[in-house]
């Protein structure tokens, strides 16, 4: 991945604001959920299915490719599931991953694109909705094959995992629409304000640095913490934070679900997950050493070939998040985050 000297003004990385009305009828508050068993026929996979307007609903026929298949580890070959975790709990961040209208199917990109990759292997998907930490616990310890949520490819996180990439990754800061203020690619915009982000996520470790700039700068910028994306909006309707720091796919959808309401919601200025020099990437992440990684990656690259990621991106919106390939373990946020 080459590096560059201008930021995308698109993309996305991690989870934030959804609107009120929806996140209320989102499943579960318990650190893991049980595991779905995908009810989908043999080789069809629907995309989009049960979410409520964020995705539009797509059936795709998707063949097991034989090749792609041989390479996975035998252990995964014949136990014949591919357990694909989501760390959407409690509430579940629209339209990467959430439970859907039907009060029980996880549903949006993340865990569809995790559907597609199992139909390309042949193996039956198996979604594990966690809470963000204990996604990161499943992998660890092998009871989830691989994450597909959201996550941020970084050079720290490559200490412990493998990667195949799938998304640009970009991040977003969400304000009232009445709101004047604009990140202005420049992290000194953020001196004096108040700013919810999620804990744990890449979105976190940025803003921490640049807290950390402005500190030594004789400037202040105070980081706020909610517990769900409900929680987060909330705090920026009533003032209680000048913005909301997470990804640009989230963020996008919250403005479109809230612009008939009496506070809409405008996205102020995005930033690459990856810093100032790099795209930043989301991707499929494995344990460090599985062995998963390339046949992941070669699976993605098959959909792309094919046509049917393209037809992912589609149905949630986020074509202009498409990437040309996918790659094992590409350049990720650097550890210096600059």
């Amino acid at each position: 991945m080459s590096h560059r000297t201008h930021r995308r003004r698109f993309g996305t990385a991690g989870a934030v604001l959804a609107s009120a009305a929806l996140v209320v009828s989102l499943a579960a508050c318990s650190g893991q959920a049980s595991a779905e068993t995908d009810g989908s026929a043999s080789g069809t996979v629907t995309i989009g299915a049960h979410t409520n307007g964020a995705g539009t609903e797509t059936t795709l026929k998707v063949a097991t490719v034989e090749k792609v298949r041989d390479e996975l580890p035998a252990s995964v070959k014949s136990k014949g599931t591919l357990v694909i975790g989501v760390g959407a709990l409690p509430a579940g961040f629209p339209p990467l991953a959430f439970t859907g209208d039907d009060q029980k199917t996880l549903t949006g990109s993340e865990p569809d694109l995790g559907r597609l990759v199992a139909a390309v292997l042949g193996l039956k998907p198996e979604i594990k909705n966690a809470t963000w930490d204990n996604l990161f616990v499943g992998i660890d310890t092998g009871a989830t094959d691989v994450g597909f949520s959201n996550i941020t490819d970084t050079e720290q996180r490559k200490e412990k995992y493998d990667f195949a990439s799938y998304r640009k990754d970009e991040l977003a800061f969400t304000v009232l629409k009445k709101s004047t203020w604009q990140f202005e690619d420049d992290y000194r915009t953020l001196a004096g304000k108040t700013v919810a982000v999620s804990s744990g996520t890449n979105q976190e470790k940025i803003l921490l640095e640049w807290k950390t700039k402005l500190a030594a700068e004789g400037k202040t910028l105070d980081i706020k913490y909610y517990p769900d994306a409900n929680s987060t909006w909330l705090a920026l309707n009533s003032g209680k934070i000048d913005a909301s720091f997470g990804p640009n796919p989230t963020a996008a959808y919250q403005n479109t679900q809230s612009a008939s309401s009496a506070n809409p919601t405008r996205t102020a200025g995005t930033y690459s997950g990856a810093g100032a020099s790099l795209q930043g990437l989301i991707a499929a992440t494995v344990k460090k050493g599985s062995g998963l990684d390339k046949p992941i990656a070669d699976a993605i690259n098959h959909l792309i070939e094919t046509g049917q990621y393209a037809k992912w991106l589609k149905a949630y919106n986020l074509s202009n998040e498409g990437l040309p390939t996918s790659e094992v373990n590409p350049p990720g946020l650097p550890l210096d985050n600059q």
